[in-house]
């Protein structure tokens, strides 16, 4: 296959470094290469064959398909984590109701129960229930009992609404704007 010849470079090409050192000194460049970059020149330096449209293709393709299957997998293996931790926590649920099962097989279990739960006693034993144990202070103030009568108090609603506006307004407990 033959090759089409590159179009003309604005630079002309030298093979040693005082040549590279002079051309970049023209470009007013201190060292650093010029950023402009020609890109017809660029584009034309590209060859692309039937090979390498088709392996393009087959990647792009490729790509196209496994996106989406990669993303299927990763949500099902969160499924599967959330899944697994939800097996562990009912695990140890488990584990937990078992010891508890095992707790009431004791004897001693069964009755510190009975007596704390349901105030059971030995034949013999006097037991004291204590209904208030708490301090006086503690204890809520008695209500006042209600009355069966109603009492109708006259009020409008109109002066209650202007007194409530203009002593709002009035207050002096209102913050002053800072002077700019």
């Amino acid at each position: 296959m033959a090759r089409r010849p590159a179009p003309p470079s604005p630079f002309p090409e030298r093979g040693d470094s005082a040549g590279a050192r002079g051309e970049t000194a023209r470009r007013g460049g201190g060292g650093a290469p010029s950023r402009g970059v020609d890109v017809r020149e660029w584009a034309s330096g590209i060859r692309l064959s039937a090979f390498a449209a088709i392996m393009l293709s087959l990647v792009i393709l490729g790509t196209w398909v496994l996106v989406p299957t990669i993303g299927t997998y990763l949500g099902q293996r969160q499924k599967i984590d959330a899944l697994e931790h939800s097996v562990q926590v009912t695990k140890e649920q488990i584990q937990e109701l078992q010891r508890e099962r095992a707790r009431w097989d004791d004897p001693a279990y069964i009755t510190t129960q009975a007596r704390e739960r349901l105030y059971y006693v030995k034949p013999g034993e006097v037991p004291y229930l204590i209904d208030f144990d708490l301090d006086p202070a503690d204890l809520p103030p008695e209500q006042e009992e209600v009355s069966d009568e109603l009492q109708e108090r006259p009020s409008e609603w109109m002066p209650q609404l202007l007194r409530s506006i203009t002593s709002a307004g009035l207050a002096k407990t209102a913050v002053e704007a800072p002077a700019r």
